[in-house]
């Protein structure tokens, strides 16, 4: 396989992925839903803030289109802005604070849902149902006057959007409010991506025979949203529990910086990653990473006080690099599969080789592809339950009870139910597996734990055996201690014959 071969199927890869790592449109559309019934709340005839017209938007990865799914059992995070149409002058901070508070607790759906009740630092959260998986914070602001952002050279166009915030921390001593422009680096940022944008839109609208103003931003990606969504994904898998992981808004504010309207995501993110760097300065020995929508206010302020962030984040880029660089040779692209586990993550991985193979065999009727060998091998690695270690079941199979597996986790805090093939668990979390049968006893429980991956490979501990437990059999306790995609069967065994199986149980370990 050339290098230009190689390029293509990285980058088919790379696509297949992000689009596993993206949450759907209607994600999106429930988002927006529900920022916008709190804001028809606020604004309600009977309001008291009517007169103050509020308006609500959303801020950071929903404006940006580049949230990703979560990472284990992580909610999804929706941040808003609350914008009152009234002056510092007219208002203090906790008045702003207490106002939008109140009028949310005069809701009985909303007063329920508010965790805490009394607020948090900045905003007003409020927490849907469990299974949703969703929280929407609510930052309550008032207008900013532009023209000091202008003085510092940022366009009119986007200080215009300039807002002032509440702070608990601040607001009983400082004059001046704390200041953000959400909205205006929201736009910042699509102008990075203004031509790929208006194409893909288009592309869209005709497909759909629709009007272009008709398409939504958020149901198309351009390359740099995808590389955005690369970049975290590999972040929150590679430093997962660190303190000191790249914050999302450098890694954002930088990739913006450095894309230069590449219509392709391998290319874009291999040539995003090494000028990344190139954007980071210094001044007076501090490192700088302005806000490209206030100048005055570091990205990277954090890094002064605490070294090893600056460290980390140097680091992470020479790994990106690496890897990227590796993936386009034969040795590095034989190892595919395996990277992309270990570095976004075992089950969209697994998902995504999927996706790209299908593709590939359909291909083959076509135009023969020397890269398939390559991904349906694999595929079969990392999804296949046919691996060299695991051993068969050494009795007769005759099924004719059930058996079924629920599993916990906990990290530090008490036990929570996790799904089969569900988010990611990180390492040095406890695991217990709970078997049900209708089995009568007496009866003996097997259990057949299976690893995959090179870590689990190279410390000589892939298992595939039978363990056949005393005390509570029908208890199986673990630990995620190796990045990849594994499982565990239960196996009820009666006279010497297997009466019941419960099928394999995955999880899935960044």
């Amino acid at each position: 396989m050339n290098l230009n071969e190689t390029r293509q199927a990285v980058g088919l890869l790379l696509r297949d992925l992000a689009e596993e790592l993206d949450v759907p449109p209607s994600k999106y559309q429930e988002a927006k839903e529900r920022y916008d019934a709190v804001g028809a709340w606020l604004n309600a005839k009977e309001s008291v803030l009517a007169r103050y017209s509020p308006d609500i938007h959303p801020q950071g990865s929903f404006a940006l289109g580049t949230v990703t799914r979560p990472v284990g059992e992580e909610e999804y995070d929706v941040d808003a802005v609350c914008r009152l149409n009234v002056t510092p002058s007219g208002i203090t901070q906790q008045q702003l604070k207490d106002m939008v508070g109140n009028r949310l607790k005069q809701n009985a759906k909303y007063v329920a849902m508010l965790d805490p009740k009394e607020g948090g630092r900045r905003c007003w959260t409020l927490q849907y149902a469990e299974e949703t998986k969703f929280h929407l914070d609510i930052l309550p602001a008032i207008p900013d006057v532009p023209n000091w952002l202008v003085g510092l050279g940022v366009p009119h166009e986007l200080a215009r959007h300039a807002i002032c915030i509440t702070d608990k921390k601040t607001w009983d001593y400082a004059k001046d409010w704390p200041r953000s422009n959400p909205k205006g680096y929201a736009e910042w940022f699509k102008s990075r991506m203004t031509v790929v944008l208006n194409e893909r839109r288009r592309a869209l609208a005709a497909e759909r025979q629709a009007r272009v103003e008709d398409i939504n931003d958020y149901e198309v990606r351009t390359p740099l949203q995808r590389v955005v969504q690369l970049l975290k994904r590999h972040r929150d898998i590679r430093y997962n529990g660190d303190d000191d992981k790249p914050i999302s808004i450098i890694i954002t504010t930088l990739a913006a910086q450095a894309y230069q309207n590449e219509p392709a995501v391998e290319n874009a993110l291999i040539n995003v990653v090494p000028r990344m760097r190139h954007l980071i300065v210094k001044r007076n020995g501090v490192w700088w990473i302005p806000n490209p929508v206030n100048p005055a206010e570091n990205f990277a302020d954090k890094w002064a006080e605490t070294p090893r962030k600056a460290d980390v984040f140097f680091e992470w880029l020479d790994r990106l690099e690496m890897e990227h660089k590796a993936l386009l040779t034969p040795e590095g692209f034989s190892k595919v599969g395996e990277y992309l586990t270990e570095a976004y993550g075992a089950r969209e991985a697994s998902k995504a080789l999927t996706k790209f193979a299908d593709r590939q065999k359909s291909a083959q009727l076509v135009r023969p592809s020397s890269s398939l060998p390559v991904v349906v091998e694999s595929v079969r690695e990392f999804t296949s339950l046919e691996q060299p270690h695991r051993k068969p079941p050494p009795w007769p199979i005759r099924p004719r009870n059930s058996v079924r597996i629920t599993a916990q986790w906990r990290k530090s805090a008490g036990w929570k139910f996790i799904r089969d093939n569900g988010g990611h668990l990180v390492k040095g979390c406890d695991l217990r597996f709970n078997a049900q049968t209708d089995a009568q006893p007496p009866y003996d429980v097997y259990w057949q734990v299976v690893n995959t991956g090179r870590e689990a490979r190279d410390r000589n501990d892939l298992r595939g055996g039978f363990a056949h437990p005393t005390g509570e059999p029908l208890v199986h306790n673990e630990r995620t201690l190796y990045r990849g995609r594994h499982w565990i069967e239960c196996f009820i065994v009666k006279d010497g014959t297997c009466v019941a199986r419960s099928g394999e149980f995955f999880i899935n370990i960044a």
